[in-house]
């Protein structure tokens, strides 16, 4: 009788079902684990999307908001220009209103915005910044715009549009100009958003930015520009033919989006969505993710676990014939486990490190903050100290004379030698009591009513010996009554002083004669000025001065003190800014609101 070897024979300790009954219980068991693996690796990766989602959403909001904030406060700036005002009091005045032209043209080339203008009470542009540029707007009627309605009605207005002049699209801020009773015209400033647009668009960004009626007009995936997110209704149509925000585009024949509220990028790729709301323009900020990504990890997921329950299996099979094996297996799992537990408290011992570094650098930071004012205090001491020796010196001369007075019983002019003693006592007590009150360190303290002519006297006080050992004069121009302004007298103490030390260092470089100080009004705020003979400076120096760590004295400075000044004013509502001096040098202008006066009752 042949044998055959290839005959099916049952291992020793497997089961005694039917071959069959096995390969589908397995199988149901592979389908079953298969399937909730990849539901469960679905929701985990989709709850990871949305968590990825809301922190772009995040981000992309605060850039929006931030690019469409930063000029609106200069459209109602525009009526305090004495050259606007005239040029609305006067409209056919052709020098006024060449002289507005000109004016605006500096503004736009100064602020960054697309373009600057003003409108009449009737809506005509009367003033331009592009006066003199093809697609000039002077002259032009924009009462159609919404932003002239509502800055007319409210006293300030914004629209997104595309430029019926030059066709280049922009979002459009503006302001009445006078009194809500009297309105002398709108101010409007044009801001240029292409460039998030293609930050967007190199970054290969699924977002969108679409107006109140759901048309996309900002986004980085072409395909959806200029498309409403779902069919327009009537009152929509109504209203973007009548205000003309899309010239030259058939905005309402353009084929929705979406009309179930899913989008797809440019590949075709189905996106999870996150959506904001941006106010008060009724803008929704959209921005998607492809879910492609989850699925193949969801599959991938599935297949790993079948692989593992059909493993699991064969390994149940044989268990009895290969005990060793699973030792081995255990052990190797232990093995992992352990692996796995030191990883974590590597971690762990990662993140504590982490926020010591963080700890530290926080203390850091602040101690170079102190170190910025004992910085300025460096660069006086040489001169404090001559100031110093000096009244020293007298005084001990004044004293033996007293002595010897008083030897000879002379009591008058003892007397007179004893008050001239203390006279020279009471100049360094004053001199080193304003040193004092500068280098300490303030703790933060709510804002009070500060005199800013005692202020000046005070950092003149601190600053003159510097001027004096440099060979400079230091004017302070007298200065008339003012109310007082908002903060602390140390801390706008410390403005001073910084202005004042940088001046004389640049006019002392360039070799210029004084700095001269002056206090006076600024419409309804005080204004100071510092102005030097210094070098002057750049466009490109003048935007990065007030930044932390840039000096213009390598080696010499933290770079801090401008970056201190500025801190100081943003937190009592002051603002710095620099211009070019009449004659050369600098002028640096720190302007103050007042302190309010309370309404009796």
């Amino acid at each position: 009788m042949t044998r055959r070897d290839d005959a099916p024979r049952r291992l020793p300790g497997a089961p005694s079902l039917p071959g069959a009954l096995r390969a589908g219980a397995l199988a149901l068991v592979m389908l079953g684990t298969s399937l909730g693996a990849y539901h469960l690796a679905q929701r985990i990766g989709l709850a990871r999307l949305d968590r990825l989602l809301a922190d772009r959403l995040t981000v992309t909001r605060h850039a929006v908001t931030t690019e469409v904030e930063r000029l609106a406060y200069l459209p109602a700036a525009l009526g305090l220009d004495a050259r606007v005002a005239g040029l609305l009091a006067a409209p056919a005045d052709r020098m006024r209103q060449a002289e507005a032209n000109r004016y605006l043209e500096t503004l736009r080339n100064l602020s960054g915005a697309d373009e600057v203008y003003v409108l009449d009470p009737a809506g005509r542009t009367v003033a331009a910044s592009n006066w003199n540029e093809p697609g000039s707007f002077v002259g032009q009627d924009y009462s159609f715009r919404p932003y002239y309605a509502q800055s007319m009605a409210t006293g300030r207005g914004r629209t997104y549009a595309v430029g019926v002049t030059t066709g280049k699209p922009g979002y459009f801020l503006s302001a009445r100009l006078g009194p809500a009773g009297h309105p002398a015209g709108v101010g409007v400033v044009k801001l240029d958003m292409q460039g998030l647009e293609r930050t967007w668009a190199e970054a290969n960004e699924s977002v969108a930015l679409a107006d109140a009626s759901g048309v996309v007009f900002l986004t980085g995936q072409s395909p959806w520009r200029y498309r409403p997110l779902a069919p327009l209704t009537a009152a929509d149509r109504d209203r973007l033919a009548g205000a003309r925000l899309y010239q030259g585009l058939d905005v309402v024949a353009a084929e929705p989006l979406s009309a179930e509220g899913r989008l797809t990028d440019a590949t075709g790729a189905a996106l999870r969505l996150a959506r904001a709301r941006i106010e008060p323009d009724g803008w929704e900020l959209i921005l998607g993710l492809p879910v492609a990504p989850v699925a193949a990890t969801a599959r991938l997921v599935a297949a790993v676990t079948a692989l593992a329950v059909l493993l699991a299996s064969v390994l149940a099979v044989i268990a009895a014939q290969r005990r060793q094996l699973v030792r081995l297996r255990l052990t190797q799992a232990r093995e992992l486990e352990t692996r796995v537990a030191e990883r974590t408290a590597e971690l762990a011992h990662e993140i504590e490190v982490r926020k010591r570094a963080e700890e530290d650098l926080r203390r850091t930071h602040e101690s170079l903050v102190h170190a910025a004012k004992l910085a300025a205090l460096g660069r006086m001491s040489a001169a404090i100290v001559h100031e110093v020796s000096q009244p020293l010196s007298a005084l001990d001369a004044t004293l033996a004379a007293a002595e010897l007075h008083v030897g000879r019983d002379d009591a008058a002019r003892a007397t007179r030698s004893l008050a001239a003693a203390r006279g020279l006592l009471a100049r360094m007590q004053k001199m080193v009591g304003h040193l004092k009150s500068f280098g300490a360190r303030q703790r933060p303290a709510p804002p009070e009513p500060v005199d800013m002519a005692q202020v000046l006297a005070a950092a003149v006080e601190i600053t003159e010996p510097r001027a004096r050992e440099l060979g400079l004069a230091l004017t302070a121009e007298p200065a008339p009554a003012l109310p007082p302004v908002p903060g602390q007298a140390v801390q706008l103490e410390q403005v001073a002083v910084n202005l004042v030390l940088n001046a004389l260092e640049a006019t002392a470089a360039a070799g210029g004669a004084r700095v001269v100080i002056r206090l006076g009004r600024d419409g309804d705020r005080l204004a100071m000025t510092v102005t030097d003979e210094g070098p002057g400076l750049t466009p490109a120096r003048a935007a990065e001065i007030c930044e932390p760590f840039v000096t213009g004295r390598p080696g010499e400075g933290l770079g801090l003190g401008l970056a201190i000044v500025r801190s100081i004013l943003d937190h009592c509502g002051g603002r710095l800014a620099f211009a070019p001096a009449s004659g050369g040098g600098t002028r640096a202008t720190v302007t103050l609101p007042f302190v309010a006066t309370p309404v009796p009752s």
